[in-house]
């Protein structure tokens, strides 16, 4: 397993070890004392999966009160995906970073709590699972709006696909500090 520090302190992007021949392949997920060993220590809660089609954007969300932790990958296809770090008081805040996760390379990025998270899609189609360090509570749902000019992430499409709920967020700058993850 090859792990990857990336230029924002938390996101890590993690190669496991894949194993191939004729037949196709087989590769660990997830074992709880490997990814502890490089600090991914706090316990996964809930599973998620979304299939979403070329051309989808779904993002930036967070949580407030109940900020999650995320280990993210891909079983079909391939996306952009993006953190935002949203620390009060980091170094790094209102920075982002990205990472193709396709089911060729096998990536994995983990996305710590205090982060706003989103993808787009780059295949045909993509299924994109997610393991989360808390349960996800729909009232306490905020999000960035993905092309926020002074966040400046360069996603590889103009022209995204939308939910209303993704399009009517505001801007960071617009939000206030009780807005922000609660760490």
């Amino acid at each position: 397993m090859n792990v990857i520090q990336t230029s924002i302190s938390g996101l890590i992007v993690i190669e496991p070890k894949v194993f191939s021949d004729q037949r196709g392949f087989f590769l660990e997920t997830f074992r709880s004392q490997r990814y502890a060993d490089f600090g991914i220590d706090q316990p996964f809660v809930q599973d998620n999966q979304s299939r979403s089609s070329e051309g989808v954007l779904r993002g930036l969300h967070f949580q407030k009160r109940y900020p999650q932790g995320k280990l993210l990958y891909v079983t079909r296809g391939a996306v952009f995906d993006v953190a935002v770090d949203l620390r009060a008081g980091s170094p790094t805040f209102g920075k982002w970073e990205s990472v193709i996760l396709s089911d060729e390379n096998h990536r994995q990025f983990y996305v710590p709590p205090g982060f706003a998270h989103g993808f787009c899609v780059l295949s045909e189609v993509a299924d994109f699972c997610y393991k989360c360090t808390d349960v996800y509570h729909p009232e306490d749902e905020e999000g960035i709006l993905w092309n926020d000019p002074d966040i400046g992430i360069q996603w590889p499409i103009s022209d995204p696909v939308l939910s209303e709920k993704d399009r009517a967020f505001s801007r960071l700058a617009e939000l206030k500090p009780d807005d922000l993850p609660d760490l």
